[in-house]
């Protein structure tokens, strides 16, 4: 899930705590070019306000109307755009865009609220929708579980946390990835004990700590949807992250440097007690092999690679002890 998606659960919580009625909508199928996702989320209060987005900014004022004049749905309704080319032409979807929606009727906080509190324990739940009452049911997903699942009588969207990253070590790479990662809609933290000045230390948008790296590892990127990489230059704590990654269920490890300081990183590690089975998941050198020399270039190699993890992508079913990354 995104962070633009969790905050429309936020609204909707809100806005139901507060006595308004409110319609949520989420993506069901799109077939064509699509500009949002399967599973993205639009809310609509009773009085207009809305979040989210379902189209980019291409139906949501046409679903405000239709909603706002039918009122609180009874039962969850299935709507389609973009059938016809002047259906697409008129809501301005793309050439050839067609977009299946789900629209329910929302009463109750209280289960939106638990799947907040799962995301904050960084669990993964499945909501699902009977079509016939639109009554909601909440219950444990599995790491493999699709997205949106539907069959004649249900919808179940499961939600995870969103990806985190946590960078050891500040500096210039450190601060590009982040940046980066910030408009992916991953969520960063920067670790670094060595910042004298904590206070006056400033990134937009990526939470600083410095607590050593180990303690950070075991704090925020133990799960699956959780990646650490390990940038900070500094042998001592490069590996007290990576040894702690690398033990963990964390979904992405990686390290900056040459081939030859991997190599000499691998048989610390090694010394250190971490298996070979786990060490083969350490992915260094860092990145996509893009042929990147420059810290701009490193980054956009490392952040790649991650989002090919992300993604599923065969880029990274490389195997990463084979690496010959960006950095080398």
């Amino acid at each position: 899930m995104t962070p633009a998606d969790q905050a429309v659960l936020e609204a909707a919580v809100g806005w139901l705590q507060a006595g308004r009625g409110v319609h949520l909508v989420m993506v069901l199928r799109t077939w064509g070019s699509s500009p949002r996702p399967v599973g993205s989320l639009w809310a609509l209060a009773e009085d207009g306000a809305s979040i989210g987005s379902v189209s980019g900014g291409c139906l949501e004022t046409e679903l405000a109307r239709r909603l706002g004049a039918a009122g609180l749905l009874p039962r969850p309704e299935i709507l389609e755009y973009g059938v016809t080319a002047d259906e697409a032409r008129r809501f301005g979807l793309p050439c050839g865009g067609r977009v299946e929606l789900l629209a329910e009727r929302l009463d109750d906080p209280e289960p939106l609220a638990a799947i907040l509190t799962a995301l904050a324990e960084r669990q993964r739940i499945a909501r699902r929708v009977e079509l016939a009452s639109g009554a909601v049911r909440l219950t444990p997903a599995t790491r493999d579980s699709t997205a949106v699942q539907q069959d004649a009588e249900t919808v179940t969207r499961v939600f995870g946390p969103v990806w985190r990253l946590l960078l050891i070590g500040d500096g210039a790479i450190a601060r590009l990835v982040a940046e980066m990662a910030r408009a992916l809609d991953i969520e960063v933290i920067l670790c670094d004990p060595r910042i004298e000045d904590p206070a006056g230390w400033t990134l937009p948008g990526v939470r600083l700590e410095t607590r050593m790296p180990d303690d950070a590892v075991r704090v925020h990127a133990t799960d699956p949807r959780s990646a650490v990489m390990s940038l900070a230059h500094d042998l001592r704590l490069d590996d007290l992250a990576l040894l702690e990654a690398l033990n963990a269920e964390t979904g992405y490890v990686g390290a900056l440097g040459s081939r030859a300081s991997n190599a000499q990183r691998r048989e610390r590690l090694v010394s250190l007690g971490v298996s070979e089975e786990r060490l083969a998941r350490l992915r260094g050198p860092i990145g996509l092999a893009i042929g990147g020399r420059t810290p701009a270039e490193i980054a956009v190699s490392a952040i790649a690679e991650l989002v090919a993890v992300r993604n599923g992508s065969p880029l990274a079913q490389r195997s990463p002890i084979a690496s010959v990354g960006s950095n080398a």
